[in-house]
């Protein structure tokens, strides 16, 4: 699921990935420094995460076992991505053509996508918890929840093995295969991006509606400034939620979806910044999904001072 790059496009019959010569020394011993910084990051944001609700039993609850499946997804962004895509991006060829680089490439297609769909996963979970409390606990149990996941790993799973297959077959055709275009370049960000773009955006509009209307309706009993202040953070957490989503990610699939069916080759740097902003969004995923809440910050602040070694606070209290 990658842009269709001119082997040509320099001037030269070398692949382009080999003309990477004019980096300097210094810019990529900077560049090295912040890929390894971010992936640093990542890996050890995300293992907070999967760490307090593995051990706290507060926070064993339906919707942080989503969080939880979030967090592995881009913990294995963190360990095996990055690592893969600074080698290649930096020392040698992002477009290397061998079966260990397809292999890559399934891991980068499924585990990224297995973020997107969980996110989707958890503004479903959001959408029933907002829209239907009454209801919540019997529509969203632990039966569902386990299906939600499953689902999410093991559609991401085939969406990367189609897509890199659909590439496969592309590379023994003589002309671009119309089926395994549509596969690769179509179908692929489909259901990958697009599909669940347009269903966090619908139930984000609805939850954000319905916040308000409650908030509405509870003025009679609470300030005009408290309900005013309500929302406000009610609109600044889906706007921070969907707002760096589509910042880290549509740039990249919007070039994966339109330039393969144009005449035009694409800057090896312009690509790599897509991706690399792409998956910085799994960098990003534990402060907005997990810093966001009390209980999180409160697990986080135990285990990093290190109070877990000293007794045993499974079943704290968390604020």
């Amino acid at each position: 699921m990658k842009p269709e790059i001119n082997r040509t496009a320099f001037g030269t019959d070398i692949h382009p990935c080999y003309e990477i010569d004019h980096f300097s020394l210094s810019i990529m011993c900077l560049l090295y420094i912040f890929l390894v910084l971010l992936s640093v990051v990542t890996i050890c944001g995300n293992l907070l995460v999967i760490f307090s609700i593995i051990y706290f039993k507060q926070l064993h609850t339906p919707t942080n076992y989503l969080i939880l499946s979030l967090a592995v997804a881009d913990f294995l962004v963190g360990v095996i991505v990055f690592p893969f895509y600074m080698a290649f991006s930096l020392s040698s060829c992002l477009y290397h053509e061998n079966v260990f680089c397809k292999v890559r490439e399934i891991f980068d297609i499924s585990l990224s996508t297995c973020s997107i769909l969980n996110l989707c996963c958890i503004s479903i979970d959001r959408y029933y918890a907002v829209c239907h409390p009454l209801t919540y606990r019997t529509k969203i149990n632990h039966c569902v929840i386990v299906i939600m996941i499953l689902l999410s790993w093991g559609v991401s799973a085939l969406i990367g093995i189609g897509v890199i297959t659909a590439g496969l077959n592309n590379e023994k055709c003589e002309e671009r295969c119309l089926i395994d275009v549509l596969i690769e370049n179509i179908m692929g960000p489909f259901f990958s991006f697009y599909l669940p773009v347009i269903i966090m955006l619908c139930i984000y509009l609805k939850i954000f509606f319905v916040a308000q209307r409650q908030a509405r309706s509870i003025q009679s009993t609470k300030s005009g400034a408290t309900v005013s202040k309500m929302e406000r953070k009610a609109t600044k957490t889906l706007a921070v939620v969907m707002g760096l989503f589509l910042l880290c990610w549509t740039p990249y699939f919007l070039c994966i979806t339109i330039l393969p069916f144009i005449n035009n080759s694409v800057p090896l740097p312009v690509i790599e910044t897509f991706i690399w902003l792409a998956l910085s969004n799994s960098m990003l995923n534990p402060f907005i999904y997990a810093f966001f809440y009390s209980w999180f910050r409160a697990a986080f602040r135990i285990i990093i001072s290190g109070k877990i070694i000293q007794g045993d606070f499974t079943n704290s209290k968390l604020p």
